[in-house]
């Protein structure tokens, strides 16, 4: 049997969310001004005008250009993971699952060209992340494949399990999130750890029996 440990990054390990922080940390100084721009694709998004994956790319091409070069967006991931808050609970945890001999994965909607990383300050063994488009010496501000968010956070993690050659039957899983989102996975897991939850995984998490956990 395979243990695994699967987390979700955002709110489950870290403090905050981090894709915007992340953007605007690397963007050019001339692109903050269009901040204001992006503020209205994030209400168009609560208006449910335009879905999560098009409000990233758009935030992205705004704040970060149509291409980011590799090796900045390699020296910004690197900076942004140095000082990126994390709960210490959240790393308490990570280390009694690594101890306990579970494979540590983190599964995440946000970006795999930063969350690296992340995931290598932690000690993670595996990211199953929203992809990015390869553009001519960087990262394109679109999406390869699906937004791992949702039920396609768990098709994605499947996807994984397949290309690493683990059948579902041979491996124990835990699940850790925060967000009510990650329902599909957290149903599938053989554990199920709702972290810092928001209310409506909360409500959930009480009626099917699901580990609350508060750090």
């Amino acid at each position: 049997m395979i243990n695994i440990a699967i987390y979700d990054m955002d709110k489950t390990i870290t403090v905050a969310p981090t894709w915007t922080a992340f953007a605007v940390g690397a963007a050019p100084k001339w692109r903050l001004a269009l901040l204001p721009l992006a503020g209205l694709a994030t209400a168009a998004y609560g208006a449910k005008l335009i879905d999560r994956a098009r409000l990233k790319q758009v935030t992205q091409r705004l704040l970060l250009g149509h291409t980011l070069a590799e090796a900045r967006a390699t020296a910004s991931a690197e900076r942004f993971a140095g000082r990126v808050a994390v709960f210490p609970g959240a790393e308490a945890r990570i280390e009694q699952d690594r101890a306990a001999g579970y494979r540590l994965v983190m599964a995440t909607a946000s970006y795999r060209f930063y969350v690296t990383a992340i995931a290598t300050r932690l000690g993670f063994d595996d990211v199953i992340a929203t992809n990015s488009q390869a553009g001519s010496g960087g990262v394109r501000a679109r999406i390869a494949g699906e937004n791992c968010y949702g039920p396609a956070k768990l098709r994605m993690i499947e996807a994984w399990l397949a290309e690493e050659g683990i059948a579902r039957a041979d491996a124990h899983i835990r699940f850790y999130s925060d967000h009510v989102s990650d329902a599909p996975a957290l149903d599938w897991a053989d554990e199920a750890f709702a972290v810092n939850p928001h209310a409506p995984l909360r409500a959930l998490a009480k009626s099917k029996g699901w580990t609350i956990i508060d750090w």
